[in-house]
């Protein structure tokens, strides 16, 4: 059975927008989401020679503002104005914590919606440990203990790992599924998705 192997940053706004679809879609399917969270400005570095700031004020305006508020209207994903304040603070602890809770008998999808809605319909900052730590005992998690394992070399080399192997696999930003090998970017993909773990698409370009 094939699974969803899923690359995205813990503060991602598109990676939010499409996380009850791509919920929906695994349960449909019978297909188990692996999470791979990611160092996303390391990702986007290696794929973008300019970065995120490097990106024009009309680029940004539109991608970051005009589509995640259709989006948002669009997925019925609720976002509070603008990008939060915190939003380029460290998430590397959060990231961490959903390595380990995958890692946990995949329990990362209720928590990874949890720190996606926090942050952009409420503008939690995802680099708060106090934060972190209620938003995991709010899906039924021990948040003190996922914070303590979040810590531990064997996650921290996970994360790192899983950074090294978007990079490799040419993945350029989030979120990103790949389903046996065919890579899909972006939520607004997800019906692409849903459609490969029924049929595969054909490849007959090289």
């Amino acid at each position: 059975m094939s699974e969803i192997e899923y690359f995205y940053g813990a503060n991602s706004a598109f990676a939010y927008l499409g996380a009850t679809r791509l919920m929906e879609i695994a349960q449909a399917a019978g297909r188990r989401i692996v999470h791979r969270p990611v160092n996303l400005a390391k990702v986007v570095a290696a794929a973008h020679p300019q970065g995120f700031g490097g990106r024009s004020g009309a680029h940004r305006a539109y991608y970051f503002g005009r589509e995640i508020e259709r989006w948002a209207e669009y997925r019925g994903m609720p976002v509070k104005g603008g990008i939060p304040s915190n939003h380029a603070n460290d998430t590397t602890l959060a990231n961490c914590m959903l390595v380990a809770a995958d890692m946990q008998d995949g329990q990362a999808d209720q928590l990874a919606f949890a720190m996606m809605q926090a942050h952009w319909r409420d503008h939690a900052d995802l680099a708060d440990k106090g934060i972190l730590r209620d938003l995991a005992g709010a899906v039924g998690l021990d948040g003190d203990a996922l914070i303590a394992t979040a810590n531990t070399p064997e996650v921290t080399a996970r994360f790192a790992e899983n950074t090294a192997q978007a990079i490799e696999r040419s993945v350029f930003g989030s979120p990103t599924y790949v389903i046996d090998e065919d890579m899909f970017y972006g939520q607004d993909h997800l019906e692409l998705v849903e459609r490969a773990l029924r049929r595969p698409f054909a490849r007959t370009w090289s």
